[in-house]
């Protein structure tokens, strides 16, 4: 997925990517520990996110192009 710009938060990403439908649906993937950025478990939607970061969720793999 290609991003205007520098950077994109985490919220924006999950939604544009449809991991959420909503971006009130990220607070329960972050707060499940069900996110992963470059491997670590990320907590905040507004993470932001640059290109090459790689962001994990069940069942899918993302990074940020």
């Amino acid at each position: 997925m290609s991003i205007q710009g520098d950077a994109i938060r985490l919220g924006q990403f999950l939604k544009l990517a449809d991991v959420v439908e909503a971006g009130s649906d990220v607070k329960g993937l972050l707060t499940g520990g069900m996110v992963r950025v470059n491997g670590d478990v990320e907590n905040r939607r507004g993470r932001q996110l640059v290109p090459g970061d790689e962001v994990q969720v069940p069942g899918e793999q993302l990074r940020v192009g």
